[in-house]
């Protein structure tokens, strides 16, 4: 295993941030508008930022769009926290987007699951260390969307040079705690499915957790963070109760409003960063335009209690 970049295993134990991906009003990659969305993250004590993950409509980028992101997010950041760049689809893309995130001076690499519906365990095994070969050193994190490559796979998987850890982003905790017992006690296992399931799989063994909420309220989730690892369950439960409806709106849609949902906020928030592409949902329903508006005015980052708070 590698030497990874100082700091990634430790910071892979916090937050994962997964930043969007900006948008001018032509569609056109806006990289300047993250900028007031990384600085509150870095202040409010997120971890570690992720570029061209799932929040970032990674599917929805071409390969020189996500080389321009990789590139753009890593000057924005600027060495105050580890970045880490999702590559992945065809193995050539992946590859290429590896360099570049080499190139860009990324601390490491999240390898999206491949979708391709004819998905060999042996082949996402030969995937990974094609792209662990041209990221040259940079220590890799699978993201694991399901488990259906079977326990086996994953542990295998977890044996590839260079790979560190991995985001489990299945609802399966009793399938996490049994892949964690089949893997070197060097992985660091994180929780890929954000602050409502962390609790359940930081249960487990996941030592920190995904969070696309950061791009919008990053201080609720170092919160939360921080409840779980002084295990306090109740108290990370009851900020998370707090922020529940937040969620319930992305996951609204078979999923199709998750970043339509933060990209909304950000809009309300004053830190436009477009429309979300297709096949993603744009824009919220007038119902879930007003719930978005209402629980942002709960959190008091809008509305009223926004104004009296800076009276």
């Amino acid at each position: 295993m590698p030497s990874p970049h100082p700091g990634l295993l430790q910071a892979l134990t916090g937050i994962s941030g997964i930043l969007v991906t900006p948008f001018d009003r032509d569609d056109r990659l806006a990289p300047d508008r993250l900028r007031p969305i990384v600085d509150r993250a870095v202040a409010a004590g997120v971890h570690i930022l992720t570029v061209n993950g799932n929040t970032g409509e990674f599917y929805g980028l071409t390969t020189a769009e996500a080389e321009r992101m990789v590139a753009a997010a890593a000057e924005i950041v600027d060495g105050r926290v580890p970045l880490v760049a999702g590559v992945g689809r065809a193995i050539g893309d992946a590859v290429a987007l590896a360099r570049a995130a080499r190139q860009a001076g990324a601390a490491g690499l999240m390898v999206h699951q491949p979708p391709d519906p004819f998905v060999a365990p042996r082949g996402v095994e030969a995937y990974v260390a094609r792209i662990a070969e041209a990221g040259d050193g940079l220590p890799l994190v699978l993201y694991l969307r399901n488990d259906a490559i079977g326990l086996d796979a994953i542990a295998r998987l977890c044996t590839v040079p260079g790979v560190v850890g991995v985001k489990w982003a299945s609802p399966t905790p009793l399938r996490l705690a049994e892949a964690i017992r089949r893997s070197d006690p060097a992985i660091v296992w994180v929780g890929g499915l954000a602050e409502t399931w962390a609790p359940p799989l930081c249960a487990v063994g996941a030592r920190g957790f995904t969070s696309g909420l950061i791009n919008v309220w990053p201080e609720r989730s170092v919160a939360i963070h921080a409840a779980l690892a002084a295990g306090d369950y109740p108290g990370a439960n009851a900020l998370i109760a707090g922020m529940r409806a937040f969620e319930d709106l992305r996951a609204e849609e078979g999923n199709g409003t998750n970043v339509t949902v933060v990209k909304a906020a950000l809009a309300l928030l004053g830190r436009d960063c477009g429309a979300v592409r297709p096949p993603g949902a744009w824009p919220l329903s007038e119902r879930q335009a007003t719930a978005l508006r209402a629980a942002l005015e709960a959190w008091g980052l809008v509305g009223p209690a926004r104004a009296a708070a800076a009276a």
